[in-house]
């Protein structure tokens, strides 16, 4: 058997993930637990059977462009730009107010002030995987807490992207070009849009309407499409995710775009185990007596601030209070993004190794103890509760 081999590799976490998936259903835990525990368990740091990780990263992350495909696939283009506008104010003030209680606190840990801003920002974003994951999809399709989600997640998505130029460009650039890569960044966006939506008026919906009884073509020309946008996304200088939700957007106003959204659901949890078994096995579990402090703090500090800061924003703006909490605790943890500024920042020598843990770790216990909260008290797909269960 060649244990370095992708197939025992899948072996392994597959069948891993599934043994784990059970015991989570019968002690009524949130499968996401399995998928990061099972990356813990057998990754580098534990029993070291799975070892490639960067592939197994790579292969992953296309679980998320999957999922903003889709989210792009539920959205209509109006629809799109009154979401955004409805939670700019929200988005970037409560950006604001985790930057700023992240970078008292880490200021206390790290002595550093570059590494306490960088923690800080790390703070400032909420998990698309988990939000939109956890998230029925008919309240996505038909309720006023979707549109909001997803505004307030794109905003925050646009936001990572420009700290990641800025990191980026730091570790390797002048101040004068890490300007001009944010404004490249902000002019390809309308230029993606607009190339989107010519390329599919003109070409994707008349391939479609021609093919449509094929359903192995729509299939493929679904991923193709999806996958290209997120290439030339990156190739303009944004993210892969940012591509695939304009690809999403682009085919929404399309009548095959529901049966594209069924169709590739299950793909994209194929691919989004891998992500969460990677996001486990990556953390250096011998490292974590050093970092178990600031982390935990850090942890809390933001599992406690986020819910209350939403919820008094939302009132602010004149949004009802259940409402108010319930995107509260859904965006009530940090991000997949903030995983990739530890990464990023660290490989820039912008970051120390305790803080990138610390950012990591912190990271990982919000996703966990935010899906606790989430699917033991609110309607979602994985709900253990048939009380609770929507999709």
């Amino acid at each position: 058997m060649d244990t370095g081999s992708v197939t025992f590799a899948f072996f392994l976490i597959f069948s891993g993930a599934a043994a784990l998936a059970s015991v989570a259903l019968y002690t009524r835990q949130p499968l996401i637990i399995a998928y990061i525990a099972l990356g813990a368990l057998i990754g580098p740091s534990g029993f070291s059977l799975v070892t490639d990780l960067q592939q197994l990263s790579d292969i992953g992350h296309i679980g998320i462009i999957f999922l903003l495909f889709l989210l792009g696939l539920d959205m209509q283009p109006q629809a799109l730009f009154a979401t955004i506008r409805n939670s700019t104010v929200v988005g970037l003030v409560s950006s604001a107010i985790f930057f700023l209680a992240s970078w008292l606190l880490a200021s206390f840990f790290f002595a550093e002030y570059g590494e306490s801003v960088i923690v800080a920002v790390a703070m400032m974003f909420s998990s698309t995987i988990i939000g939109i994951k956890l998230l029925p999809t008919t309240i996505l399709h038909h309720k006023h807490i979707g549109e909001m989600m997803i505004g307030l997640l794109l905003l925050q998505d646009l936001l990572a992207i420009i700290v990641l130029v800025l990191i980026m460009a730091s570790g390797s650039a002048e101040d004068g070009e890490a300007a001009w890569h944010i404004v490249k960044v902000l002019l390809a966006l309308p230029l993606l849009g607009m190339a989107a939506w010519a390329f599919v008026r003109y070409v994707l919906l008349r391939l479609i309407q021609r093919f449509d009884r094929f359903h192995e073509y729509i299939f493929l020309l679904a991923i193709g499409w999806c996958l290209g946008m997120a290439e030339a996304a990156q190739l303009l200088g944004l993210s892969a995710e940012i591509g695939a939700f304009v690809a999403g957007v682009s085919i929404a106003t399309s009548p095959i775009s529901q049966y594209i959204a069924v169709n590739l659901k299950p793909l994209r949890d194929f691919f989004l185990i891998l992500f969460f078994f990677a996001v486990g096995a990556r953390f250096d579990l011998a490292m974590l007596q050093q970092v178990w402090m600031p982390a935990l703090c850090l942890a809390l500090l933001v599992l406690a601030m986020k819910p209350l800061t939403y919820r008094l924003l939302l009132k602010g703006v004149s949004e009802r209070s259940s409402l108010a909490w319930d995107l509260g605790f859904r965006l009530g943890q940090a991000s997949e993004f903030s995983l990739l500024i530890a990464y990023i920042a660290f490989d820039a020598g912008l970051l120390g190794l305790e803080a990138s843990l610390t950012i990591q770790a912190a990271t990982i216990i919000t996703l966990l103890v935010s899906s606790y909260i989430v699917v033991l008290n609110y309607p979602t797909p994985i709900a253990i509760s048939d009380r609770l269960r929507r999709d």
